[in-house]
């Protein structure tokens, strides 16, 4: 068994005491979006470089996206990068950590090799990545039509600050699909073969942080407090960067490649028809039932209906036949996952074939 944890979390009251506890300057690069820093400015001039993600393409990191951001960065020796947003966000600057003159190819090729020189500090704005705690980066490879992710130690941020207020104008939908994104980051890294005592121990306290503040809110209305819901998520990103996530984010990778759907509802999308399939293949998921159990205040064998029943009142389940996809594109899609997503596909509790991995996206038109 192994568990690593090599990320430092702080928090902080709000951007402004970040940027002045945190010694931000001349040597610093920050990775944002001008739309979440500008507000929280006020005005105020920022103390180092900054990239716009928007201005370099729009929608989830492509590999075309992140070149782009890689040269304007040009050859600045800069000590740290500082990203301050969410999944998108994080999973760009984790790129920059090794200097510049790479290209995203190159840098998967050679990623376990390559060494690292610049320090990286993350302030997550959604509660759902969990890519402030893990080593894993991920992109849209739009030629392939799919995901792809690179996992290497380098790539563990150097600290996560977590500041509340960040999130408190996140829309609506930005954070039923964030949170729900997180929600399925602690259930499938419980039921990995991968799972110990320690991972489990942080995605237990996820999802019962998680589901508790579900059933506190008005649907629709974001929550007063959304500090449980942003500690949630960081939690459940220590969980799966442990144990891993498996066919419900493999299933996604080619939604949200292809039809530009964020990965959190993507990963929505996939969520009920992935465990179904697992439970028709018998497997063994008793002790996350039992969690389940408790904290939905329901029976064992009630939880997947009660479950995504409070799940469906946050946020509604989209269905795939809305973005045109039929039977030949579920079949075609599900060769893709086989093909490209082994990394995750390792990670379920059973195995899925590539038929019942089709008849799992049919099950979703």
């Amino acid at each position: 068994m192994t568990f690593l944890m090599n990320t430092k979390l702080s928090d902080s009251p709000s951007i402004s005491e970040f940027f002045a506890g945190w010694n931000v300057g001349p040597g610093d690069l920050i990775v944002t979006n001008e739309y979440i820093l500008a507000p929280k400015m006020g005005g105020a001039k920022l103390p180092c470089d900054v990239l716009y993600q928007e201005k370099y393409g729009v929608g989830e990191p492509t590999e075309d996206m992140i070149n782009k951001m890689l040269k304007a960065a040009g050859e600045k020796e800069y000590e740290r990068v500082i990203a301050i947003g969410g999944g998108a966000v994080i999973d760009i600057a984790k790129f920059f950590v090794f200097g510049s003159g790479l290209s995203v190819g190159e840098i998967f090729e050679q990623g376990a090799a390559l060494p690292r020189k610049r320090k990286i500090v993350v302030v997550p704005t959604t509660c759902g990545t969990g890519s402030e705690v893990t080593m894993i980066t991920i992109v849209n490879f739009e030629s392939i039509g799919t995901k792809k992710g690179l996992a290497v130690p380098a790539l563990f941020p150097d600290e996560a600050v977590l500041i509340p207020d960040m999130l408190s104008s996140l829309p609506y939908e930005v954070f039923a699909a964030s949170s729900i994104d997180a929600l399925i980051h602690a259930v499938e890294s419980y039921i990995s073969p991968k799972a110990s005592a320690f991972s489990r121990a942080m995605g237990r306290d996820a999802i019962e942080k998680i589901v508790r503040g579900y059933k506190a809110m008005e649907p629709g209305k974001l929550p007063a407090d959304m500090g449980d819901f942003l500690i949630a998520s960081t939690m459940a990103g220590v969980a799966f960067g442990n144990a891993g996530v498996g066919a419900v984010h493999a299933m996604a990778y080619p939604i949200g490649s292809i039809y530009h759907v964020s990965h959190g509802k993507a990963n929505f999308m996939m969520f009920k028809a992935v465990f179904d399939a697992y439970r028709q293949q018998g497997a063994k998921m008793d002790a996350l039932e039992e969690l389940l159990a408790n904290v939905l205040a329901c029976k064992p064998a009630d939880v997947w209906a009660t479950l995504f029943a409070l799940i469906d009142q946050i946020m509604a389940r989209p269905t795939l036949s809305t973005l045109g996809v039929d039977q030949a594109k579920c079949k075609e899609m599900a060769a893709s996952v086989i093909k490209n997503q082994q990394r995750l596909l390792v990670n379920n509790p059973v195995p899925l074939t590539e038929e019942q991995i089709a008849q799992a996206y049919i099950a979703c038109l």
